[in-house]
């Protein structure tokens, strides 16, 4: 490694100098990840495992939904349940396992390490934003003791006004309480990557996962609020006889929807920019190839932060949008593709020619890429209005947009997982379990969305617990595809939690990365170094320094005992 250490000083965020060298401190008790802790690494632990657990429970109403789907009559769950697990699962595996698991989990394990620095700017400002996110999802499963939220994750009135009150205002309550957290915590990440990069560290020696995370908290400031508003305004009519969205009483449904996209377009990009960072530190290290356009996918990051503040429209060409303006949001869509065809392309590049080790966190990367360059061109067909016209709110849709967020957002998520657990808990991952995991992902996964664009343009309308029998068989493929998927997080689940204390000791940098989190211990200690490190040269220059370690080694070659 050729980053080295010595005693330096860097820049506190209040501007103060601090003096860099510190006695090193023990490590956290396993009870310190159950309080108010200020430390980032236990704040990045508390956000993964929180999203974990709510993988699996928006995953099981996934089952349930799907289970019900494997035949057209209500055999299951009556319509109104039906409607409550829906809505209720899409809400969770947005904003309480992607959000929290990319951004809250990644986010704060990595960016202090990957510059230097000791903590986030605001480590108390950093615990508050966390301990959101447990009350937001109690409300969530509370609420089904009031019949559940039914209409949708959308939330749109006046289906959101007519049924379920209570339920309704429970859920609510509870996307604004993880978007309060999610604005915090953006915040927290904007002043701490500005002002706290150790001094030797040049904007562009950042690794690209410091710039998704600075793009994606840039978005969700300027965003979020807008939603939050358009929440407090549904609450209001639920609960306190205003009628802002109450079309019998000079309402108006389009204005929340307008509110509504503003931030849940942008809110695919709050969701898949940090996995784009993920994919970017990910595919280098398993290529050991240097990453090919370092500064087109940073700038492209802050592109798609800008662009994608533009799109939101093209989610209402059915909602009396003038054709002018589904002209131009059709033309600002396609605009978006440009970007993201720039990372694309950039990380192909890179595995090009590379020597490429196939391990757990390198074959989710490829999946992922596989996933998303799929369901992206589904994407740019729904971005222009005459093919969304003629598929809105079908299946085609669900299809589209899983294998974005599913395809995308939970594959990187695991490469990330693969990639740093050796980082976060001193242990390695057992791989043939690994390998087990993503056969059984990759197959669930296209075995369950892939159909779902065929009965879209079959016309089978989305929402809906009975259809009519001609979609039985895709169907059942799905519902298939969708067991596959549910088993596949049993040898995960045994891997991530056997090897917390029985995995291969890791060693501080099993694989030979060049980043600065690979510097200190695995798992890191209170305040990261005795020392802090300093830049001497970029992140992925892999193969140009005689001193980086850039050979290819074998994986964890040489543990470092404990």
């Amino acid at each position: 490694m050729t980053q080295t250490h010595r005693p330096v000083e860097g820049n506190s965020a209040e501007g103060n100098i601090v003096i860099a060298h510190h006695v090193h401190q023990k490590a956290w008790k396993w009870y310190d990840y159950f309080t108010f802790n200020v430390d980032h690494k236990v704040i990045g632990i508390q956000y993964l495992v929180l999203a974990f657990v709510f993988y699996l429970v928006g995953g099981a109403m996934a089952v349930a939904i799907r289970s019900e789907l494997a035949t057209p009559n209500t055999d299951l769950l009556d319509p109104a349940l039906y409607n409550a697990f829906m809505t209720n699962h899409g809400t969770i595996m947005i904003f309480l396992w992607i959000v929290p698991a990319a951004i809250g989990g990644f986010g704060n394990f990595l960016i202090p390490l990957m510059i230097g620095a000791r903590d986030l700017a605001f480590p108390k400002l950093n615990a508050l934003a966390f301990w959101l996110n447990p009350p937001a999802g109690l409300l969530l499963i509370a609420s089904f003791y009031f019949g559940g939220a039914q209409s949708g994750w959308t939330a749109y009135p006046p289906l959101s006004l007519i049924t379920a009150t209570t339920a309704q205002s429970m859920w609510v309550l509870a996307i604004v309480l993880v978007g309060t957290s999610s604005i915090l915590g953006s915040l927290n990440f904007i002043v701490t990557i500005v002002n706290m990069r150790v001094p030797s560290q040049r904007w562009d020696q950042l690794p690209l996962f410091c710039w998704a995370i600075l793009a994606t908290s840039v978005l969700a400031l300027l965003s979020t609020p807008v939603l939050a508003a358009g929440l407090v305004l549904l609450l209001f009519d639920l609960n306190f006889g205003t009628s802002f969205f109450k079309p019998d009483a000079g309402g108006n449904v389009v204005i929340y929807q307008h509110l509504f996209w503003f931030y849940s377009h942008p809110a695919v990009y709050l969701m898949i920019l940090p996995i784009f960072g993920i994919m970017s530190e990910v595919i280098p290290v398993h290529a050991r190839k240097p990453i090919f356009g370092y500064k087109a996918i940073a700038y492209s990051s802050l592109a798609i932060c800008i662009v994608g503040l533009f799109v939101w429209a093209h989610h209402m060409f059915t909602s009396g949008t003038p054709p002018w303006m589904r002209m131009f949001f059709t033309i600002s869509t396609l605009m978006v593709a440009v970007p993201t065809g720039v990372k694309i392309f950039s990380w192909v590049a890179t595995l090009w020619g590379g020597k490429i080790r196939l391990t757990s966190a390198m074959l989710f990367a490829i999946g992922l890429l596989m996933m998303f360059v799929f369901g992206g061109i589904s994407g740019v067909t729904l971005g222009t209005a005459p093919v969304d016209l003629h598929v809105h709110d079908t299946y085609y849709v669900v299809g589209h947009f899983h294998y974005v967020l599913f395809g995308g957002s939970v594959f990187g998520i695991y490469a990330g997982i693969y990639h740093w657990y050796p980082k976060i808990t001193g242990r390695m991952l057992n791989e043939k379990l690994g390998v087990l995991h993503f056969v059984l992902t990759f197959i669930g996964t296209n075995l369950t969305f892939a159909p779902m664009h065929i009965l879209g343009l079959q016309g089978m309308p989305r929402r809906v617990a009975m259809y009519d029998p001609q979609f039985a068989y895709l169907n059942e493929l799905c519902t298939i595809g969708a067991y596959v998927l549910a088993v596949s997080v049993i040898p995960f689940y045994i891997n991530a939690i056997w090897s917390w204390t029985k995995g291969k000791p890791a060693g501080d940098n099993p694989w030979n990365a060049l980043t600065l989190e690979w510097t200190t211990a695995s798992p890191p200690a209170i305040e990261n170094w005795e020392v802090l490190p300093v830049v001497t040269h970029g992140p992925y220059d892999y193969g140009m320094h005689a001193d980086d370690h850039a050979e290819d080694h074998p994986i964890a070659a040489e543990p470092v005992a404990e």
